[in-house]
C-alpha cells in the first residue's frame, strides 16, 4: 500500500484516534497519579577493607596481593555482607525486628482486589517469602561510578519503617560476618588448642604457638574493629518527600509513547484491513471469470 494512501486512511480515522488518544492519556495519568509513593532511605558504605586498617590483612598472615585493586568486582567480607542483605535470613529477621510483616498485611487487605483474593480462595497470610519478594523489588545495592563506596536504597511508603528497615538490614548483615568470622577464629583456636596438648616435638609446637597466635590475633580484630565487612560513610537518612515513583517522568514518557503506539496500531489495523480485502477480491475474480 503506497504513503499517501496510508496518510488519507489515518487521516479519515483522526476523530477516533483523537478519541482513543485523549482516553488513554487521561486512563493512564490517572493511574499514574494514584499509584502509591515511597520514601527511599538511603546509606552510603564502602568495604571495610579499602579503608581505615585493611581487616583482610590483619585476620591474614600476607596482604591482599596488588592485582585485586583493580577489580571493582565486591570480594571478601564485603561480598558476603552483600549477599547477606537480601538473603532469606535477612527476610525472616524483617517480620521479626519490624512491623514490615504487619504493614504489608494491612496494605493487602486495603487493596481492591482483596474481595477477589478471598473468593479465588489465594487470601493466605504473608509470610517471609512475601518479604523476601518485596525485597527483591524495593531494596537496591548500587556502586557509585568512580569510586569505592557503594549506595543501599529501601523504599517504602512509610518513611520511618523504611529508615529502620534499612538499618536493620545493615546492622544484620554486618553482625553475620562478624559471627562467621569469630566462631571460624574460635574452630581454629580450639583444634591448635587441642593439638598442642598431645604434641610433643618441640619444633612442631612453636609452628603450632605461631598459628595459634594468627587466629587469636583474628578472633580480638572481629571483637575489637567497629566494622568488618562494610564501614558507613553516610548515615542512614531517610527522604522527608515521598519520590518513587517519579511522577513527571512517566507521565512524560506516557504523553510521548501513546500517540507513537496508537499510530502504529491504526496504520497496522488499516494494512490488514485492506490485505483481507484484496485477498477476498482475488478469489472471487476466477469464479466471476469462470462464470
Amino acid at each position: 500500500m503506497p504513503l499517501p494512501l496510508l496518510l488519507m486512511g489515518l487521516w479519515a480515522w483522526r476523530a477516533r484516534l483523537a478519541l482513543i488518544l485523549m482516553l488513554l492519556w487521561a486512563g493512564g495519568a490517572a493511574v499514574i497519579l494514584l499509584w502509591p509513593r515511597g520514601h527511599v532511605a538511603r546509606a552510603q558504605v564502602a568495604p571495610a577493607e579499602t579503608t581505615s586498617f585493611a581487616i583482610s590483612a590483619l585476620l591474614s598472615p600476607q596482604a591482599p596481593g596488588l592485582g585485586q585493586g583493580l577489580d571493582t568486582r565486591p570480594g571478601g567480607n564485603f561480598a558476603i555482607y552483600l549477599a547477606a542483605l537480601r538473603s532469606p535470613e535477612a527476610a525472616r529477621m524483617l517480620t521479626t525486628e519490624t512491623a514490615l510483616l504487619q504493614t504489608m498485611e494491612r496494605a493487602r487487605q486495603d487493596s481492591p482486589l482483596s474481595g477477589l483474593r478471598v473468593l479465588l480462595g489465594l487470601n493466605r497470610a504473608l509470610d517471609a517469602d512475601d518479604v523476601l519478594a518485596w525485597m527483591e523489588r524495593y531494596v537496591s545495592v548500587t556502586q557509585n561510578l568512580g569510586s569505592i563506596t557503594w549506595s543501599l536504597e529501601l523504599t517504602h511508603a512509610d518513611p520511618a519503617l523504611a529508615l529502620e528497615s534499612l538499618i536493620s538490614l545493615h546492622r544484620f548483615a554486618e553482625a553475620k560476618v562478624r559471627a562467621d568470622l569469630a566462631e571460624q577464629a574460635a574452630r581454629r583456636v580450639a583444634a591448635l588448642e587441642a593439638r598442642l596438648f598431645g604434641e610433643s616435638d618441640v619444633f612442631l609446637r612453636n609452628s603450632l604457638y605461631d598459628l595459634l597466635a594468627q587466629q587469636q590475633r583474628a578472633g580480638l580484630v572481629v571483637a575489637a574493629d567497629e566494622a568488618v565487612a562494610a564501614r558507613l560513610i553516610a548515615a542512614p537518612m531517610v527522604e522527608a518527600r515521598a519520590s518513587r515513583p517519579n511522577r513527571p517522568l512517566l507521565i512524560g514518557l506516557w504523553v510521548l509513547v501513546v500517540p507513537f503506539a496508537i499510530f502504529l496500531a491504526a496504520a497496522g489495523l488499516l494494512l490488514t484491513r485492506i490485505t483481507f480485502r484484496d485477498a477476498a477480491l482475488v478469489t472471487r475474480s476466477p469464479a466471476m471469470q469462470g462464470d
